[in-house]
């Protein structure tokens, strides 16, 4: 059992943002649904409060009106193996959002994602300060990340 779950608040939109989120991850689903009546505070039959997991993770999405909005202060960290993945993963989630930089981009919904491969953080950290230095440099320039881009400025390319 996971012992902590991410809660997303969204104005109106959060089965939509389950659904474009299970469409971009395998191994997802949705969990429970949990459906405003005639108590409101929602319109009835919308989503009150959508339990779903993408690629095992378990989220928490709340259709709880316009009071709170995203911020970059909190993001999700998808890590992908392959460029491949990394390139799959950068445009669905950026498709109607924005990207930014260093791996980073916002959602159609205004959520926050940084798409990065593990091996930036191994190059990052690498015992050689001149190699870790180049790294971060091609990082910095770069919107979404590429692998093979970081392997050069790390091999002094």
């Amino acid at each position: 059992m996971q012992k902590i779950t991410p809660f997303l608040w969204f104005d109106t939109q959060a089965e939509e943002a389950m659904n474009f989120y299970l469409s971009i991850f395998k191994n997802s689903q949705v969990l429970s649904c949990s459906r405003y009546g005639d108590a409101g505070p929602g319109p009835k039959g919308a989503v009150m409060v959508a339990k779903f997991q993408l690629d095992g993770q378990d989220f928490m999405a709340l259709n709880g009106g316009p009071h709170f909005k995203f911020t970059e202060a909190i993001s999700l960290v998808v890590s992908c193996e392959t460029q491949e993945e990394i390139d799959e993963k950068w445009e669905k989630l950026a498709e109607g959002g924005a990207k930014s930089q260093c791996g980073w981009l916002k959602d159609k919904f205004g959520l926050s994602w940084q798409i990065v491969p593990p091996i930036l953080e191994e190059l990052l950290q690498d015992k050689d300060p001149e190699k870790s230095k180049r790294v971060m440099a091609a990082m910095m320039k770069m919107t979404k990340i590429e692998i093979a881009t970081l392997k050069q400025a790390y091999d002094g390319q």
